[in-house]
């Protein structure tokens, strides 16, 4: 920001609180100091301070009828003039300067807000890292990239506790504008953060050599990953998992010990929720293509296993491969199906 333009919204510009001629020059020097900075267009800002200027003059005056604000493009000069003719401005300098400086406080806020809303648009679910700098409630506030950007309560992982000057690293879910102010929501319970997370420990992700085709999660207790490259020489979920398991340990620190399931994706229905069934072992499946529904059958030790406490592993299996997922012990398999197993999926990482 210009010195001129510090002086003007901070209030401590003597000339402009003084005299009327010296601020015709200088309200148009400010103008195009905020045109080149702010990208404020002239016309724009000068039509808001007539508009304001008009407003508080007819109410000053007492007037029924609006008095005309005119400020002069090419020399600044400001004429105010209601039925009667020409008012002297010099009666109302102190109101004049005022209130320019209030409308450019709230254009240059406003600009600032325009310029925060566009630039962070473009960075939806990007992921970004930056430090605590207060709490509001239970919401903590975040300052990233110059920007105050917000972490909800309910975008915290559960559990998470944070003080002041701590570094996080989120996702950004949503940018809105509220009371002229631009408002960015950040998430660490957001499925995507997790694959932003693997996308910067993974180079084959970043490569494009190996792609996540779905991601199923409960913040803080258990995510489901499924991955796929179409390279033959390329284990998609050795890759992720990295050597000794790197990889994915990075990842589950950063989500506070959240387990996490990364299994091969597959086009074949047995195949994929076989495997999304991990780490329950399968004895078989019936699988109903017309309703995307399928019954699969374990054994009694397998059981509760499937179905996981609270019914989490059957549930993220179900959103993970969008299929239905019925569990039923193997003694209830219709004939035809006994003695067939199921088709598992060989997956070499699990998080029991």
């Amino acid at each position: 920001m210009s010195v001129a333009v510090m002086l003007i919204c901070s209030g401590k510009h003597r000339q402009l609180d003084s005299k009327v001629e010296v601020m015709n020059g200088e309200l148009l020097r400010l103008v195009d100091s905020l045109y080149r900075e702010k990208k404020i267009k002239p016309d724009f800002l000068l039509g808001a301070i007539e508009n304001a200027l008009s407003s508080e003059v007819t109410r000053h005056l007492k007037k029924k009828e609006m008095v005309k604000v005119t400020i002069d493009r090419q020399s600044g000069k400001i004429t105010v003039q209601d039925n009667e003719g020409i008012i002297d401005t010099s009666l109302w300098s102190r109101i004049i300067a005022q209130t320019a400086k209030k409308v450019i406080v709230q254009k240059i806020r406003e600009a600032e807000a325009d310029v925060v809303f566009s630039s962070m648009s473009n960075k939806l679910y990007s992921l970004v890292s930056g430090t605590v700098i207060r709490h509001e409630g239970r919401d903590m506030i975040l300052f990233i990239d110059q920007v105050e950007m917000v972490l909800e309560r309910k975008e915290q992982i559960p559990g998470e506790e944070y003080r002041l000057g701590s570094h996080i690293k989120a996702i950004i879910v949503s940018v809105k504008k509220e009371d002229g102010q631009t408002r960015v929501i950040l998430s660490r319970t957001h499925p995507e953060f997790v694959k932003k997370l693997f996308e910067m420990e993974v180079p084959e992700l970043a490569e494009k050599l190996v792609e996540i085709k779905g991601i199923s999660r409960e913040a803080g207790f258990r995510t489901k990953m499924a991955v796929y490259s179409d390279k033959p020489h390329i284990d998609a979920v050795g890759a992720c998992v990295g050597v000794r398991g790197i990889r994915i340990k990075n990842v589950i620190e950063e989500l506070g010990d959240e387990k996490i399931d990364i299994i091969k994706w597959s086009d074949q229905p047995e195949l994929f929720i076989s495997s999304a069934m991990k780490p329950a072992e399968l004895h078989a499946i019936e699988i109903d293509s017309e309703n995307r529904r399928a019954k699969i059958f374990v054994s009694p030790d397998q059981l509760a296993l499937s179905i996981g406490k609270k019914g989490q592993n059957i549930r993220l299996a179900s959103k993970l491969t969008r299929w239905e997922i019925d569990v039923l012990p193997s003694d209830q398999m219709p004939a035809e199906e006994t003695g067939k197993e199921a088709k598992n999926n060989p997956q070499e990482n699990k998080q029991p």
